[in-house]
């Protein structure tokens, strides 16, 4: 089984448990057998390549390898590095390897050994909006010409070929949210499509790229199954599925609601939706998920699957928590973006009414988001400055040791669709308090359940972990055997299934 998987972001760099998820699952799979080409807006040369291939759409675009490719009289569209540039010298291959990586990757890695495994897919993308058949005929050539190459040049047949072309860009088009920004910044630059791989100011655009990447990508690789994360790849899974005929498979982590409540952003929720109605399956993270999809969104029910995340399993024994930390004052942590979704005002709330009771409680709010300013302006106002502290945005290494020196991990989430991060710190023996309003709660036995709006139940909860050393003890006795069995094999199991289901 060979799978497209399209994600925004694959570890070591990520946002959330987006990323989290994705490798998981990838890593499941690959357990199972399953092939998994992974396609991110931006490939940095880091993600772990063990689990899944990496295809970065910022390193496949490449105009001028392509040149390089056809004076080495290399046909084909998609070109290997090392046989389009066989028996030049070493300073074309480091020119091209250094458009691809950047030089300073070059001194750290051979040329030579970067030559026998580079593969380049090229997306130097043809298209323009609004056209007709003949205009569009007329348009490609001239575009071909004003480059020196033609159809034969990039090995597609032309009538067969520009019909593919036609078609992936009138499926382009179509896809609502996407028409506008196809106008002028994409399709009529003729320039490499450019990529952050963030979730910044420019990502609907930056939607609208991968989206023609992709569509471009899914007409030259093999696989059986399309396999789109979140809102932000559902665009690219509708033109890859329309490009290439094959099955589409749409993951849904978190919608549109569970991030802003009921005030959605239309052009999100709108992708969301041309998502949910060009899929053949619809995988939600839980039972809640799957409820709320069918609440707000047009969906076939007889789509939807409900598979539940899992956690990384360490290998390695559990380090001592830090010396540094101070043991007469116990920990509690807050740990993921700053957003209304996650509910951090909650839990400011909660650890006021405990500092009032046991003053000598610490409490850490890690992450970054657009509440940030608020909530520290708002910790300031009553009265939590000297009891509270923001650590920013943490990595790898950096979340785990804070997971290590935490007492208690509180998730007082709004909206979760899963939440992967209680199971990670159950995994680090911190016992956990966990908002009803989630996904990890259908899963989890050994974990204390709040709603996110009782903030004195939050509180007494947070208390009682505190004080009862029995109590503590058997949250992190039972967490620790009860995430062991919180595999992702499993998961992947499930989800190859529907795989399976879907090509039969």
């Amino acid at each position: 089984m060979r799978v497209l998987m399209l994600g925004w972001e694959f570890p070591p760099h990520i946002s959330g448990g987006l990323g989290t998820a994705c490798y998981g699952l990838s890593q499941g799979l690959k357990h199972h057998g399953v092939d998994v080409t992974f396609v991110v807006p931006r490939a940095h040369g880091d993600e772990d390549p063990e689990v899944a291939r990496i295809v970065g759409c910022n390193s496949a675009v490449f105009p001028e390898i392509i040149r390089r490719a056809r004076e080495s009289q290399t046909q084909g569209y998609e070109v290997e590095a090392a046989a389009a540039l066989a028996g030049k010298s070493s300073e074309p291959l480091r020119a091209a390897l250094s458009d691809v990586f950047g030089s300073e990757a070059l001194e750290r890695e051979g040329v030579e050994d970067l030559a026998k495994t580079l593969r380049v897919l090229a997306v130097d993308s043809l298209l323009s909006p609004y056209l007709d058949e003949n205009s569009y005929q007329a348009h490609l050539r001239e575009k071909l010409e004003s480059r020196g190459l033609s159809l034969e040049d990039l090995g597609i047949d032309m009538e067969e070929g520009l019909q593919s072309v036609i078609e992936l860009r009138q499926s382009l088009v179509n896809i609502p949210g996407l028409d506008q920004l196809a106008v002028d910044q994409i399709f009529g630059s003729g320039e490499a499509l450019e990529f952050s791989g963030a979730y910044g100011p420019n990502l609907f655009l930056e939607v609208a790229r991968y989206a023609v990447s992709v569509g471009e990508i899914a007409r030259r690789e093999e696989f059986d199954v399309i396999h789109a994360h979140d809102w932000m790849t559902y665009a690219a899974g509708a033109v890859a599925r329309e490009v290439s005929g094959k099955p589409l498979l749409c993951h849904l982590h978190a919608s549109e609601y569970d991030r802003t409540g009921d005030s959605p952003n239309p052009r999100v929720r709108e992708l969301e939706q041309l998502g949910f109605l060009a899929a053949d399956r619809i995988v939600c993270v839980s039972r809640f998920t799957a409820s709320k999809l069918r609440k707000h969104y047009e969906v076939d029910p007889s789509k939807i699957r409900v598979v539940h995340n899992a956690v990384r399993q360490r290998e390695e024994a559990l380090p001592e928590k830090p010396k540094e930390r101070d043991q007469d004052a116990p920990i509690v942590l807050f740990l993921g973006r700053i957003t209304f979704q996650k509910g951090p005002d909650y839990f400011l709330e909660a650890a006021r009414r405990v500092i009032d009771i046991e003053p000598k409680v610490k409490f850490v709010m890690a992450g970054s988001g657009d509440m940030w300013p608020e909530m520290v302006e708002r910790a300031a106002r009553i009265g939590l400055a000297r009891h509270i502290h923001f650590t920013g945005f943490l990595r790898g290494p950096e979340v785990d040791r804070m997971y290590r020196m935490a007492d208690l991990y509180v998730m007082p989430s709004v909206s979760e669709p899963f939440g992967i991060s209680p199971l990670e710190a159950m995994a680090q023996d911190v016992p956990v308090i966990v908002s009803k309003q989630s996904g990890v709660s259908e899963v989890l036995t050994n974990a204390l359940k709040v709603d996110f709006w009782d903030v004195d139940d939050m509180a007494d909860k947070i208390l009682g972990v505190l004080r009862y050393r029995s109590l503590r003890e058997v949250l992190r006795r039972e967490g620790r055997a009860e995430v062991k069995e919180l595999r992702w094999e499993v998961p992947a199991k499930l989800v190859k299934d529907i795989y399976e289901e879907m090509v039969s």
